[in-house]
């Protein structure tokens, strides 16, 4: 049995494979074999990039953005509960 490695291509690469076929009007199969990957692949560079266009999905830094905000809301939320029972124990004990 043969272990199926996958390769791991850098963002200038994807960008440009993704340039063959959206600005010099080249067909995903001529720039596939032009450049040694799958049609599969570049097919899903073109379409994920298309979507970027679009604003239908968020890019990499948005990504990343987002999942930081999350975590910060969440670690708010924690203490703003950690503050509220604090609080509440303070008000008991003045009493």
């Amino acid at each position: 049995m043969i272990k199926k490695t996958n390769k791991h291509y850098t963002v200038e690469f994807k960008q440009e494979a993704v340039a063959l076929v959206i600005e010099q009007d080249y067909s995903i199969a001529q720039a596939a074999s032009a450049l040694g990957i799958t049609d599969k692949i570049l097919y899903n560079w073109v379409a994920k990039h298309k979507k970027q266009a679009e604003g239908t999905t968020l890019s990499t830094d948005e990504r990343a953005e987002l999942i930081q905000l999350r975590k910060d809301n969440k670690r708010l939320q924690m203490e703003r509960e950690i503050l509220k029972k604090a609080s509440a124990f303070f008000a008991k004990e003045m009493k």
